[in-house]
């Protein structure tokens, strides 16, 4: 699966079993189009993702970032104390690739759109000779 978006707060870092850590983060994701009559339409859908590889890319996962992701949607069961067991679909990426550079001191409205940085599985394409 892979989408574009932009994340909708800061990412979360959390410890968990064996010294690991994942970083947790929702985006917003944009859909466009025009109606029968032309009227121009739009929805928003949020995804909840989970990124296992590098946490050092979490200061640069911040609220108005865009990002594109590309990872495997899975089930996660939950029990809520309102209604029971319940589940949710989570995006666990492979890669991360910024669109925006953006730090947590700045403001999103004033980022600068950069070179898109990637990181993940595909990080290490770039000493390919062609």
């Amino acid at each position: 699966m892979l989408f574009t978006g932009r994340l909708t707060a800061n990412a979360e870092v959390k410890a968990v079993k064996g010294n690991k850590q994942v970083i947790n983060f929702t985006v917003a994701i944009n859909q466009k189009w025009k109606n029968k009559d032309g009227e121009k339409k739009e929805k928003t859908a949020f995804v909840d993702c989970a990124y296992w590889r590098n946490s050092g890319i979490a200061e640069y996962l911040v609220k108005g970032a865009v990002v594109e992701i590309s990872g495997w949607m899975e089930a996660q069961g939950y029990e809520s104390k309102k209604d029971g067991i319940r589940a949710r679909l989570i995006c666990t990426c492979d890669t991360i690739k910024l669109f925006s550079l953006v730090t947590k001191t700045t403001d999103p409205a004033d980022s600068k759109e950069k070179k898109p940085v990637t990181e993940g599985a595909d990080k290490d394409d770039d000493d390919l000779p062609f």
